[in-house]
């Protein structure tokens, strides 16, 4: 009869027998190939977290030595009377992104999706304004919007007794103006993502439907969109977070204007940072926007976790 290790022999031979599983299975090669990434990681991402952390309790413009004032920059940021105006400005983008924005990839996808010979040109044509630079795109669309009666849009408005329109100068327009043009900018890739989940539904699914004379509505409702409920939500969170960091668009279409209209939290940070020169500050601000967004990130998973157990 052999004798088998007792209880706590194997909790002692446990973790010893586990690293000699782990090194036998090729995990030091996986660890040997996987260290350049890691070390590349923390370098460009780690290491500049923690330097913002200590920045945020210093006042520093990097070519002076640094002055610990502990929690002045966030007072600092908060006494700042331009800090509601960016935040209401990024929250009013962020409405009409989700607004404008967020249904317009699931359409395109929707309709891509039920075509048949022309379905690899149309995702071609979908994705070209993603290959386009951002800037590239941002100067051109502001030559789109050209509030003069022979700007491109306005022309075509005229066509139909409609304008001219301030696009980009008046404070009403700007921030819708750059809506639309973030939304033609980013909807490809989204498109592309809702594609392929739409692909991998069942097609039976989809031929029942069409022999029980479902049209196109129908089939969306009752297949497509359950089919692609964990992906739209996923998507949904990621578009917030990404609209929540707009920088690119009202810098470069209207520098903040007019009369700080389209000025957003980024650009109030840029400001901080290499206008006026307060590393300090800016980074203060950073980390109160990464904080907002983690806890809008924890809370909309924590609403959303039963929809995606269904």
């Amino acid at each position: 009869m052999t004798n088998r290790p007792t209880t706590a022999t194997r909790r002692r031979r446990g973790p010893a027998h586990a690293l000699v599983r782990w090194y036998r299975g090729g995990g030091a090669g996986n660890l040997l190939f996987t260290l350049p990434l890691l070390v590349i990681f923390a370098l460009f991402s780690w290491w500049p977290i923690s330097r913002s952390l200590v920045l945020s309790f210093q006042h520093t413009n990097l070519v002076t030595p640094a002055t610990w004032v502990g929690f002045d920059n966030f007072a600092r940021v908060f006494a700042d009377p331009l800090l509601p105006t960016a935040a209401w400005n990024t929250l009013w983008f962020t409405i009409l992104a989700v607004l404008i924005g967020f249904p317009v990839p699931i359409l395109l996808a929707v309709f891509i999706g039920e075509l048949r010979r022309t379905r690899g040109l149309a995702s071609v044509l979908v994705y070209i304004p993603v290959i386009i630079p951002p800037v590239v795109a941002v100067l051109l669309w502001k030559q789109i919007f050209d509030p003069s009666p022979n700007g491109l849009l306005n022309t075509v408005l005229g066509w139909v007794g409609i304008g001219p329109l301030p696009w980009l100068q008046s404070a009403a327009m700007a921030m819708p103006s750059i809506v639309v043009q973030a939304t033609w900018a980013g909807f490809g890739t989204t498109t592309i993502i809702y594609l392929a989940a739409l692909m991998s539904a069942p097609p039976e699914l989809y031929e029942a439907a069409e022999l029980d004379g479902a049209g196109i509505a129908k089939r969306a409702w009752h297949i497509t969109l359950p089919h692609l409920r964990t992906v739209i939500l996923l998507m949904l969170i990621l578009q917030v977070i990404g609209t929540f960091q707009v920088f690119t668009e009202p810098f470069v279409m209207t520098g903040g204007g007019p009369n700080n209209s389209t000025l957003t939290v980024l650009m109030l940070i840029f400001r901080y940072a290499f206008v006026i020169g307060d590393y300090g500050k800016a980074t203060a601000l950073s980390l109160l926007l990464a904080l907002l967004l983690s806890m809008l990130s924890a809370v909309y998973l924590w609403a959303t976790r039963k929809w995606n157990r269904t």
